[in-house]
């Protein structure tokens, strides 16, 4: 393309990913000698932005939903365009985006559950995480209800998801009034009947991904016991507690589960009634159990009734291996929290079996390896669902690194259509709904006003209400653009 001209930039997907290689893009350095200059539009399927950080991370989790902030502060310096309530495949085609701009970002995640294959997995009351994730996010896309009448709940996982589900399972619905969750939602958990949440992991508990605040965490909310099996931390070999203390991370954790299960022998052995961290009584109990691998799902006339597993353990050179030893817990139901996936595009190459786009170093290839011309990728459907914020961003400097050398070898592709209006206008006439920066702040206006309106269980205000509907969504949005 040529240098006298902007980079006509579309990224498909408004989370971290999406903006973190917008903004890269933006603050790039000189091409050719001369400052880039540089047209981005960011859709997004959903009408609002912030993709997974508004659907997929825990409400209760603000650190986390902080980055909201950072992301807020890029889109809204109107250098970046949002179109939101655009389905990539459906509203705009590959080929449409190819007529619009010169290089093309897909950044659309990892929302799927990856597979758990064991027998009795697809049985009634048998979930994947991330759809229950979706649910008390408050994802347009799913049901407003929530099967919660389990008393005894599996969480099969030891990552970070796996930590959200167990605690918003066996967390107070009133406790969660401090975040933004729907009334729905609310609803939901208050009416559950779960007493007892167990969280299996295959290795044991050095091996948790849990930073240490978060594994304190799981303990604050009140009404919550935390049980501990004293197999699980005796079965630790002695070089493995030497690895443990050398690492500061791992030393926290462990000694948190060490302390949790001495308040629980003492209470044990004195005959003392079990409460809460606060002193308060026992409403639910979260057990956390390692050494499981997952062998079969129980169940009876299609409905889950229980899970068998193998105890494991390390063996000598450090592999984890079965011991044979096989142990089975009565339960109604099963959160498999073992990953996410990506879900593939329409003409987008993509790998079956790690769920990820094509690429190299962020250019989308075929399955040849032949580079596709002015296709990219970032974040998790680039590189699999694994890594934090900070990866993200690493991710998008080697993204728009690629780039930044094709436009300087003359390897993007200049589109025919430079009219930055005229995708605007494509959209109007299909008939698509699009939300727009304007948009989504008065739907994130309309939100606080309904929190504002609303009462935490201290009689506080509180800050949001997550509108769920899309409908809604979108015509709240559309009021707020003058459409």
């Amino acid at each position: 393309m040529s240098s006298s001209q902007p980079l006509r930039l579309a990224v498909i997907g408004s989370g971290p990913a999406g903006v973190y290689a917008a903004e890269t893009l933006m603050r790039s350095a000189p091409v050719k000698g001369g400052e880039l200059q540089v047209q981005a539009d960011i859709f997004d399927r959903f009408p609002a932005p912030f993709g997974l950080i508004r659907y997929g991370v825990a409400p209760d989790h603000p650190r986390i939903k902080g980055i909201i902030t950072a992301l807020h502060r890029i889109l809204g310096r109107g250098d970046i365009r949002f179109l939101g309530d655009v389905e990539f495949g459906t509203d705009l085609t590959l080929d449409d985006l190819r007529a619009h701009y010169d290089a093309i970002v897909f950044a659309t995640g990892a929302l799927k559950d990856a597979d758990l294959p064991i027998p009795g997995i697809d049985l009634d009351g048998s979930f994947g995480a991330a759809d229950f994730v979706a649910w008390y996010d408050g994802n347009p896309d799913y049901p407003r209800s929530w099967d919660l009448s389990a008393r005894d709940v599996a969480v099969i996982g030891n990552g970070n998801v796996a930590l959200d589900v167990a605690r918003m399972l066996s967390k107070g619905a009133d406790e969660l009034l401090r975040t933004e969750i729907p009334a729905t939602v609310h609803e939901g958990l208050e009416a559950a009947q779960t007493t007892d949440v167990h969280v299996f992991g295959r290795r044991g508990p050095a091996q948790v991904k849990f930073s240490p605040l978060e594994t304190r965490e799981l303990a604050h909310p009140h009404g919550v016991q935390i049980v501990m099996d004293p197999r699980d931390l005796e079965q630790v070999t002695d070089a493995e507690w030497e690895a443990i203390h050398a690492d500061k991370r791992t030393d926290q954790v462990v000694q948190t589960f060490v302390g949790w299960l001495e308040q629980q022998k003492e209470r044990e052995a004195s005959g003392a009634e079990p409460v809460d961290a606060h002193g308060g009584a026992v409403r639910r109990r979260l057990h956390l159990h390692f050494w499981h691998r997952p062998v079969e799902v129980l169940g009876e006339d299609g409905r889950v009734t229980g899970m068998r597993f193998e105890r494991t353990r390390l063996d000598e050179d450090g592999a984890l291996v079965g011991t044979g030893e096989m142990v089975d817990y009565p339960l109604q139901a099963v959160y498999r929290a073992v990953g996410y996936f990506g879900s593939e595009l329409p003409e987008v190459p993509y790998d079956p079996e790690r769920g990820v786009i094509l690429n190299e170093a962020g250019r989308v290839v075929d399955a040849a390896g032949a580079v596709q011309p002015g296709l990219y990728t970032n974040g998790w459907i680039k590189r699999g669902p694994v890594g934090l914020i900070g990866a993200t961003k690493s991710d998008a400097l080697e993204t728009i690194t690629s780039l930044l050398e094709d436009l300087r070898e003359d390897r993007v592709p200049t589109a025919a259509e430079r009219d930055p209006d005229a995708i605007l206008r494509l959209l109007d006439e299909r008939g698509v709904e699009y939300t727009t920066w304007d948009g989504w702040m008065a739907l994130d206006e309309h939100e606080k006003a309904l929190g504002a309106a609303s009462r935490d269980a201290d009689g506080e205000p509180r800050a949001r209400v997550k509108v769920v509907d899309r409908e809604e969504m979108v015509r709240i949005s559309r009021e707020g653009m003058g459409r």
